[in-house]
């Protein structure tokens, strides 16, 4: 029987395998990953079985919660973003981008500028504060900064920029009294979904230690990691077939072979083969994988 037990996606090789090209120093919310906070760089993996369940703890749900939470409290968290914030905001904002306009992220700006009043907002120990809080950052950045403007309009992108921040701002302590009392009940919820994921052949996915809910969406979730960030997305496991012999570790050697088996799943052992062998070549020439 075969019994394959790779963390690799069957159907997306090339979502393992590949490093995202596009880069940025911004941290985002991820609308395929539940607008999860990931950082820039950040190191996300597939995990399953026993390595993966003891990571299915409450505190490693909170950045989770924390985004779906925010859209639960979004309603009564519309606080007017203030005339002084905005202001000194621009100005900031645009003596920077005049610089270099072409590398001016909207993003960036606005996530870099809300991170630190988060910091300043939220002790250092307070881990759920500063989930809320920098939830409540990503879901306004985000917002405000999908729009297409012209490259060299510092105006109006340090604008969008502004907005999104000090919006972020004017409602982060209304988001993080309204979250308090969801923490509970989220984090129950989803450790028991990420319990369920350790099982499956896939397994869960964490990027810094954080449960990323992907609402069954993990292929395009890893992919908009993938194009949204500078990340990788590591697959942690070793591969076992029966009849179809064949043995291999991810980060060791490959050794692939198909016996007689049921036609019906030979097509199943290549593929993990194959999937393993490309890992481990690329593991040995030093990519794409980054220290």
């Amino acid at each position: 029987m075969l019994r394959p037990r790779l963390a690799v996606l069957p159907f997306a090789v090339g979502s393992l395998l590949a490093i995202a090209t596009y880069s940025t120093t911004a941290s985002a919310g991820i609308d395929a990953c539940g607008d999860i906070h990931v950082e820039a760089q950040a190191r996300c993996e597939l995990l399953v079985e026993g390595g993966c369940e003891v990571q299915c703890e409450p505190v490693r749900m909170e950045a989770a919660c924390a985004a779906e939470l925010h859209a639960d409290c979004r309603g009564q968290c519309e606080l007017d973003v203030s005339a002084e914030c905005r202001g000194g905001c621009e100005a900031d904002c645009q003596a920077q981008c005049i610089v270099d306009p072409g590398a001016f992220d909207c993003r960036a700006e606005c996530q870099g500028r809300c991170d630190g009043d988060c910091s300043g907002r939220c002790s250092s120990d307070d881990s759920e504060c500063l989930a809320s809080c920098r939830a409540t950052c990503s879901g306004a950045c985000d917002s405000e900064c999908d729009v297409d403007l012209p490259e060299a309009d510092c105006e109006g992108r340090c604008a969008a920029s502004c907005e999104g921040s000090c919006s972020a701002e004017a409602n982060a302590d209304c988001q993080i009294d309204c979250q308090a009392d969801g923490f509970a009940g989220c984090e129950a919820e989803l450790s028991g979904g990420c319990l369920a994921e350790c099982q499956e052949p896939e397994g869960a996915l964490f990027c810094d230690g954080q449960y990323v809910d992907h609402e069954n969406n993990l292929e395009e979730c890893i992919e908009e990691l993938q194009a949204a960030l500078d990340i990788e997305v590591e697959g942690q496991a070793s591969a076992q077939c029966d009849d179809g012999r064949c043995e291999a570790e991810a980060e060791g050697s490959a050794s692939c072979q198909v016996g007689p088996t049921d036609p019906h799943v030979a097509w199943r052992v290549l593929m993990l083969c194959g999937v393993v062998v490309l890992l481990t070549f690329a593991d040995r020439r030093g990519g794409p994988r980054q220290a």
